[in-house]
Order: structure tokens, then sequence, then C-alpha cells
């Protein structure tokens, strides 16, 4: 799991004026909260914010005025269209923490013999993890699976530390018969020719 450093601002002023301004600026605005403390507004710099969310699940150490908060993205708004960063929710963990996370779901090896389709009924899977020891992804064989087939939550193996956040009867991916096209020549037939 990556650990980054970031340096952010305290934000005074509120509202879409200040926050236009800030994003101007190549700044983000984002809230800091979490153990019950008041939350704290925030500014941080787009570009290192941006960098560090391309790893999921990152551990960010914040200097907040000379402090350092430990925190999470708990919530990250993006612009529609253009997917810049308009905002960020961070909370704040300590270390031996758990917190519950979704963390990404891969796969490897070669489906069984036939026309088979992958169906990913979760794209993430919700687990219970240490703040410090979030794992950056789960990775599950799918070698050998024909239609009908199916992994269970409960099937896919987590790093040590590491428990599921929901069922583990609860269907993650789905192997389905791919739906054949009927053929234009069977279509055609019984058609006389001139």
């Amino acid at each position: 799991m990556a650990d980054v450093k970031i340096k952010a601002e305290v934000r005074t002023e509120f509202g879409k004026g200040p926050s236009r301004r800030l994003r101007q600026e190549d700044k983000v605005p984002g809230v800091i909260y979490g153990h019950g403390a008041d939350p704290v507004h925030v500014a941080l710099p787009g570009y290192d914010l941006m960098m560090a969310l391309k790893t999921s699940n990152v551990l960010i150490t914040l200097d907040v005025d000379g402090r350092q908060e430990l925190v999470i993205p708990k919530a990250v708004q993006r612009e529609a269209i253009r997917g810049f960063l308009v905002h960020i929710d961070l909370l704040t963990v300590k270390k031996g923490e758990k917190v519950n996370v979704e963390i990404p779901i891969h796969t490897e090896g070669e489906l069984g013999a036939g026309q088979n389709l992958l169906e990913f009924v979760m794209n993430s899977l919700p687990v219970e993890a240490e703040a410090t020891h979030i794992p950056e992804s789960v990775t599950v064989s799918v070698a050998g699976l024909t239609s009908g087939d199916q992994i269970l939550a409960k099937d896919i193996p987590l790093p040590k530390g590491t428990t599921l956040a929901i069922d583990g009867d609860d269907t993650v991916i789905q192997v389905l018969a791919a739906q054949a096209e009927e053929s234009s020549a069977s279509a055609g037939e019984g058609e006389e020719t001139a």
C-alpha cells in the first residue's frame, strides 16, 4: 500500500466562488473528518492529489499547519466531462485501526471450453482491513470455469488481517454462456430465389 505525503492549507472561505478560485490555482478543496473531531476544511495541491489517487485506497499523510494527519480518501468528486478533481472527503485514521474499504478485483486464467462470458457482479470487494495495511487489490483465478459457474465472496483469497465486509455467500463473479447469433443463412431458409 502506498503512503504519500501532501501539504495541505486550512481553508477559511467556503462556497462556490472561493472553491472556483482554488481550482484556478490548481488546488482541490477538501474536508478532513473522523474520530469525533470537528471537520477541518483544507486546500490540497491538485497535481499531488491526482497522482496519489492513482493508487486505490491510498494512505495519505497530510501536513496541516505543521500537524501530521493520517487520512484515506472516502469520497472523491470529479468534473463529469473532463474528469478533473472538484472536491475530496478524507477520513482520519490511526495505525492499528480497522476501516471498511472496497478493493478492486482482478482475474487471471482462461475460461473453460465454449463461448463463455465473464460477468462481474461486483467490480470491487468490500473488506475490513487495518488502515495502514489496506490491500491494493485481490486476484481471482477463473481458469477452467464454464457457463453457470460462479465465484462467491468467501472463495476469494484475502491477505492476512483482511476480512470480508459482506456476506460470504454473495456472488462476485459468474460465467454466462454467450448468446449465439442466428446466422443470416438460417434466417433466409425457406425463401425462394428468382
